[in-house]
């Protein structure tokens, strides 16, 4: 009698080697990815965060920001950090918006200096983001090491993958699932605006005729209306700014989750995430009420969501290049 031959369903087959692939990426990054090959880089790059924090203190947000805005577009590969024309520096979410190139230059001199061709700029993004929110009093993580450099910076894919200040909760979730991140991640990650500031131009809309209603934001608190109002009169400057989180300026807590819970946040996309109507915001409501009421529990969350997002298609291996200047291409 023959052996009866046993099949598996292209599917599975399928299924299994997409696991293998991920799992494969994930364990090229690693904490100790540098241990032997640039032993001083988390010496190195959090002195120069360090110094930069204390020249500017809105420069922890700007850092935060810039690793938060390279990884959804083409994943964490230093891509936002590329100069010249329809980069991802020229989209609508980053010109003349993002900012701190400058300071991860220094950084790369710094390494460039000590270990030369060994670290790339995709990692100092990740690692500089970690002490931005340490250095403001956030948690701290293991950041995982080993992405390398991008060759493309693409300006269009970064106008359809970045969030907007003007979106829905709806909208915003469905960009955070584009990259595998969920509904706890949005809620999370956008404690982020704990720290930093917010241009006129990125919530005036809300202050007048919101959506051509002829009246401000119906839930946003009215002496916050009223303040910013002043602050940002009707066809006033566009690029004058606000602090994002009220009475809590430059501290990484979860105060920022109490001003949404009693209507005080700045931007719509932010406001949205608890008042907002729709399916997401029904998730994030709840997330946004916890965080309000527990620190830790929104600090043990952003930390996770800061290490899923850092592995956000990463390059690896021979993948990719290192830069020695991290705004041009070898």
């Amino acid at each position: 009698m023959k052996p009866s031959k046993t099949t598996t369903h292209p599917s599975l087959i399928i299924i299994m080697l997409m696991l293998l692939l991920c799992a494969s990426v994930n364990s090229q990054l690693t904490s100790d990815f540098y241990v032997q090959s640039c032993p001083k880089v988390f010496q190195i790059v959090r002195q120069e965060v360090k110094n930069a924090i204390k020249t500017e203190m809105r420069m922890a947000a700007s850092l935060l920001r810039l690793h938060f805005h390279d990884c959804f577009v083409n994943g964490c590969d230093a891509s936002l950090l590329l100069d010249g024309n329809n980069t991802e520096k020229s989209s609508n979410a980053n010109l003349n918006s993002a900012r701190g190139f400058e300071v991860v230059d220094n950084i790369k001199n710094a390494l460039e200096r000590t270990c030369s061709g060994v670290v790339s700029c995709a990692d100092i993004l990740a690692i500089a983001a970690r002490d931005s929110v340490i250095l403001s009093g956030g948690p701290s993580w293991r950041v995982l090491l080993g992405r390398r450099d991008g060759m493309v910076s693409n300006q269009t894919a970064a106008n359809s993958a970045l969030p907007s200040p003007f979106e829905t909760a709806d909208q915003i979730l469905a960009k955070f699932v584009a990259v595998d991140l969920n509904a706890t991640d949005v809620a999370s990650l956008s404690g982020a605006h704990t720290i930093g500031l917010a241009k006129c131009g990125t919530f005036s809309h809300r202050l007048f005729n919101f959506s051509g209603s002829g009246a401000p934001d119906r839930t946003m608190n009215t002496e916050l209306q009223t303040n910013l109002q002043g602050v940002c009169p009707l066809n006033g400057d566009g690029d004058k700014t606000t602090d994002l989180d009220i009475n809590s300026v430059d501290l990484f807590d979860n105060h920022y989750f109490s001003n949404l819970v009693n209507g005080k946040g700045i931007l719509q996309s932010d406001q949205e995430l608890f008042s907002g109507g729709d399916a997401a915001a029904l998730a994030t409501k709840i997330l946004v009420q916890q965080y309000s009421d527990d620190s830790k529990l929104f600090f043990n969350d952003f930390r996770n969501s800061m290490i899923r997002m850092g592995n956000i298609r990463p390059l690896t291996g021979s993948q990719g290049e290192i830069r020695k200047n991290c705004r041009v291409l070898n």
